[in-house]
């Protein structure tokens, strides 16, 4: 099986002791191709630096996080707008909307979140969003800048099939983590209704670790047991949902 983790931040601190056992893990496990979304300019070196020691397997995407937008949120998009004009990015991310934590600078958000949507279009980049307590106002944004070059990953996705249903009419994909393997969830249930062809994995590590590690720091090798929660719940062989979902990357991030 190949298997893809389309959302993980292997550069944070979190892995300073271990990093490359980690990925060599990954690797071991099947999990060829890692995505590294950025968070703000703090994350961007680590970043850089692990995609450059691991080139033909991780993937930085560049992006200014919705909880690092502050006062400073002009220089950080400028750092983006800079980088994505002189480096290989292959997504804009991670973008979007958070209004769980702090919703002082709603406003902001919504504005870098919509800057950093027209930016996806010009570089013809797809995007990874973070919507939390926010999908009605991210969707709303990304409605309204919709267009043939604008596609991409709801990233970290627990919403109903009807917010689902809204997903797969832009066509975009899901990406879907370890909450799918958590027991009061609920989305199992909508994952069922959800055809593999919207479908990507991620584990969002170190965040949101699948069953049985829940509680523990989260890593790329454990994107088998969210490929085998989804097999489980569809009724259907695991190694047809690495290779659907991994092909959905491809043709997302558009590696041949």
């Amino acid at each position: 099986m190949i298997l893809a983790d389309t959302h993980t931040h292997l550069y944070l601190e979190d892995y300073d002791d271990d990093r490359d056992e980690v990925v060599r893990k990954a690797l071991d496990e099947g999990v060829k191709y890692i995505f590294l979304p950025n968070i703000d300019s703090t994350s961007l070196e680590a970043m850089k630096s692990l995609s450059e020691k691991y080139p033909e397997n991780c993937f930085p995407m560049m992006g200014l996080h919705p909880t690092s937008v502050k006062e400073n949120f002009e220089d950080e998009l400028d750092i983006v707008k800079q980088e994505l004009g002189k480096n290989k990015y292959y997504g804009v991310g991670e973008i979007g909307i958070d209004l769980y934590w702090d919703k002082t600078f709603e406003g902001q958000q919504k504005e870098v979140f919509r800057e950093q949507l027209r930016l996806a279009k010009i570089y013809k980049l797809p995007v990874s969003i973070h919507t939390r307590n926010s999908f009605d106002e991210t969707f709303k944004i990304v409605k309204e800048e919709l267009t043939e070059d604008l596609k991409g990953i709801f990233h970290c996705f627990g919403g109903d099939f009807n917010d689902a249903t809204k997903i797969m009419d832009i066509g975009f994909y899901m990406g879907i983590g370890g909450i799918v393997t958590f027991k009061n969830s609920g989305l199992p249930e909508t994952v069922k209704k959800i055809p593999l062809e919207y479908i990507v994995l991620e584990t969002d590590s170190p965040f949101l670790t699948p069953v049985p590690f829940r509680g523990r720091r989260n890593q790329s090798a454990y994107i088998k047991y969210i490929a085998e929660k989804i097999a489980e719940i569809k009724k259907m062989p695991v190694e047809e949902v690495a290779e659907i979902t991994t092909k959905n990357t491809f043709n997302l991030f558009n590696i041949n």
